[in-house]
């Protein structure tokens, strides 16, 4: 009992009666009063006897004096006996009398004893309902405060009706273990949820280690999940009719998923590569996840959560399993990857093992417009993972994965480059934009810029600029040597498309007459004059003077520009490839402009003689000169077509050109005037008149060899008189004042030089 006036008086009883919601401490403050209250009951009595010690004697002394008294009286002690006798008399008429009433204070005692019992140990009759409502709100930890606090007060106890009612509370308990089980392997499940399970479980003293069997549901789970994924898209790849879409493929795989691009959804005209779902994915899965499965492992680890116990000797630690788990699923995510984009690199492992990774066939790859999208999220994914401080193999292993994916991305889109580049020749418009400093060229250079400035930002963005924790994309000599022969190639294919549209019979527009419009803004556009669809193409000559100011811009402007560029962006040995670069451009330079000379010489060459000996001319019986004749007129007029021409396209070419072309025609005319057997008075005034006219006039382009062979022909002229001289001068006067208009670019340019 708690009542401590009965025999049976127990302290743990008094203190669950009174003080069952007290701690310790406070139970130490009242156990101080108790003894400070003891101490002062004890010390009252005493006190009050030391003050009235007389009269208390003065009392004894009268009891003993009225006892002998009565003794003395009493002889035969018969009084005592008969009031005896008269108590019990009294005692049985008065149980007589209040029976009734005495039974109903009985029974109604035992009733207030047992409301007192009910009130007194509520917590324990009221715990099963109350553990419901708790359960169905879901105050989870208030469920189990409660039945830890019953199992500590009530576990023990040999009443029958507290024993029922425990057992009660014992039965629900462990249906609520079961549905906390049941809801930790129900998974998605974020981290925080994941671990309150296992501490409440914990607490209840489950049976087997919560944190351990959570992680190995979470491991199959994750796995089932990246088996999943690729079977069902290895499904619609293999199907393309099929009306599945990413959407249709779509599970909760986790939270926060980004999903799939919109662009396959049904409706829209592009499809998005299957393997580009793929990625996404698998990406988003692992990115979702992973994290908070490594997390939760760690957890257990470290001994936060879950109750491990001792290791056995034999057995493989909790740590070496969990390693091993994580290990396994980033290796078969990474594998996944390689299989759907690095097949090669797959080539060791078996061929059974391989097929575990699904086989995509070549008409699924990805193109270059996707691949930097798919690199994207593995690189996103990887960086995810690697920030959760992984195991070494598994950290080297994520990282090896995105750097192959980089490197593939880069030799893909150079690639690519290189293909666009050598496609330019299609986009050729021949319309022609004059610079007064570059000097005249057509959309294909600035073309060929963008291309390669538009991948080198391209792969600066994707591919070459590090985020934390990757390895640099260049650290590697085979990148290193790979990407230096991809760039070199880059930039040389331009020369094979200047080459093709410059020398190939491009259509039957040769014979298209091309003409100058009136300038525009602030630039001057020449443009070939567009009569019918067959006349957009110049003619050769045109062409090649065109592609020869191409060719020339490229090397002297676009290639320094583009290695710097490279050279920024971290590319190694870009000037050993400008330097190989301007040498193939060189050699194509050298021949468009042996090719253009020819086309262009050979027409005033060839008809040079033909003209001389026009109507049957005779040089020992000719006629006495009154002027230069016609033909050598027409290789003026030749000779200034083509500097109006080469001037119009690019300035910086007219003296080279000028100075080829003439010389062919001095050698020619030397030829001539030298294989003619004799000449007349007349004759010898005429051919002096000639060779002195052409030497005057293409005197800004003379070279020695053009001077050599006009002074040759010149002193293989006999000698005339001064008369005929004066004659010479006379004529040559008259020729400069009747040519002087079409003589005017030769002295513009002498005056510009």
């Amino acid at each position: 009992s708690g009542s401590m006036s009965l025999e049976n008086f127990s302290p743990a009883w008094y203190l669950l009666e009174n003080h069952q919601g007290a701690s310790f401490e406070d139970l130490k403050l009242g156990l101080a009063n108790m003894r400070l209250s003891s101490r002062s009951r004890s010390e009252g009595p005493t006190a009050f006897v030391k003050a009235n010690i007389g009269a208390i004697l003065d009392c004894l002394d009268s009891l003993n004096t009225m006892y002998d008294k009565f003794t003395q009286d009493d002889i035969q002690r018969g009084c005592i006996d008969s009031y005896a006798v008269s108590l019990f008399q009294a005692k049985s008429c008065a149980d007589g009398l209040f029976q009734e009433v005495l039974g109903r204070k009985d029974q109604a005692d035992q009733t207030r004893n047992a409301l007192n019992v009910l009130q007194r140990f509520k917590f324990l009759f009221y715990l099963p309902l109350n553990m419901k409502r708790n359960i169905e709100k879901g105050d989870y930890s208030v469920v189990i405060n409660d039945y830890i606090k019953a199992r500590s007060l009530f576990a023990k106890k040999d009443v029958k009706v507290f024993q029922k009612v425990y057992k009660e509370v014992e039965s629900m308990v462990e249906s609520f273990r079961d549905m906390l089980r049941k809801k930790l392997m129900k998974l998605p499940n974020t981290l925080h949820e994941q671990k309150k399970i296992i501490g409440y479980l914990t607490s209840l003293e489950i049976r087997g280690d919560a944190a351990w069997e959570c992680l190995t549901n979470q491991e199959r789970w994750l796995h089932g999940l990246l088996v999943q994924c690729k079977t069902s898209h290895l499904e619609v790849s293999a199907d393309p009719g099929s009306q599945k879409n990413s959407a249709t493929l779509s599970v909760n795989y986790g939270r926060g998923s980004r999903g799939s691009s919109a662009l396959g959804e049904p409706g829209f005209k592009f499809r998005t590569p299957q393997k580009v779902l793929f990625v996404e994915e698998l990406t988003d899965i692992m990115t979702c996840n992973f994290p908070d499965f490594w997390k939760l492992g760690q957890a257990y680890i470290s001994g936060q959560i879950g109750s491990r116990e001792e290791v056995k000797p034999g057995k493989v630690p909790p740590g070496n399993k969990f390693k091993e788990m994580v290990s396994s699923l980033v290796k078969y995510f990474s594998n996944l990857i390689r299989a759907a984009f690095l097949p090669k690199s797959l080539a060791t492992i078996p061929a059974d093992t391989r097929k575990e990774y699904g086989a995509w066939s070549d008409s699924q790859d990805v193109s270059g417009a996707w691949l930097p999208h798919c690199v994207r999220y593995v690189r996103s994914c990887a960086s995810s993972l690697c920030s959760q401080d992984l195991p070494g193999d598994c950290h080297d292993m994520i990282q090896e994965l995105a750097f192959d994916m980089r490197t593939n991305c880069l030799k893909l889109l150079l690639n690519q480059a290189i293909n666009d580049v050598r496609c330019l020749d299609s986009k050729e418009t021949w319309m022609v934009e004059l610079d007064d400093e570059f000097g005249g060229t057509t959309q294909l250079p600035a073309l060929f810029e963008n291309i390669v400035n538009e991948a080198i930002q391209h792969l600066h963005e994707v591919v070459v600029q590090n985020r934390s924790g990757e390895s640099e994309i260049f650290s590697q000599r085979p990148v290193q040597k790979e990407a230096t022969g991809l760039c070199q190639q880059l930039l040389e294919a331009f020369a094979p498309c200047l080459e093709h549209l410059a020398l190939t019979n491009l259509d039957t527009g040769d014979q298209a007459a091309a003409t100058l419009r009136p300038p525009a803004a602030d630039k001057r556009t020449s443009y070939i004059e567009e009569s019918t669809p067959e006349d957009t193409i110049p003619p050769k000559h045109k062409r090649l003077i065109i592609m020869l100011s191409n060719c020339n811009h490229t090397r002297s402007q676009l290639l320094p520009r583009l290695v710097e560029n490279l050279n920024k962006h971290g590319y190694v040995e870009m000037n050993k490839v400008l330097q190989t670069c301007q040498a193939t451009y060189k050699a194509l330079d050298r021949k468009l402009f042996e090719a253009y000379i020819e086309e262009k010489s050979n027409p005033i060459v060839g008809v040079m003689e033909p003209h001389m000996y026009r109507g049957h001319f005779d040089w020992r019986h000719c006629k006495q000169p009154t002027d230069v004749r016609n033909y050598v007129k027409e290789v003026i007029m030749g000779l200034i077509e083509v500097h109006a021409e080469v001037f119009s396209i690019s300035p910086a070419f007219v003296t080279p050109v000028m100075t080829r072309i003439v010389g062919a025609v001095s050698e020619e005319m030397s030829r001539l005037i030298q294989c003619v057997p004799e000449l007349g008075t007349n004759g010898t005034i005429q051919a002096k008149l000639e060779l002195m006219c052409l030497r005057d006039t293409v005197q800004l382009y003379q070279n020695k060899q053009s001077e050599t062979s006009l002074r040759e022909a010149l002193e293989y002229l006999p000698d005339i008189s001064e008369e005929n001289e004066k004659k010479v001068e006379e004529l040559m006067t008259t020729f400069r004042s009747q040519m002087k208009f079409q003589l005017m670019c030769f002295t513009k340019d002498k005056a510009a030089a």
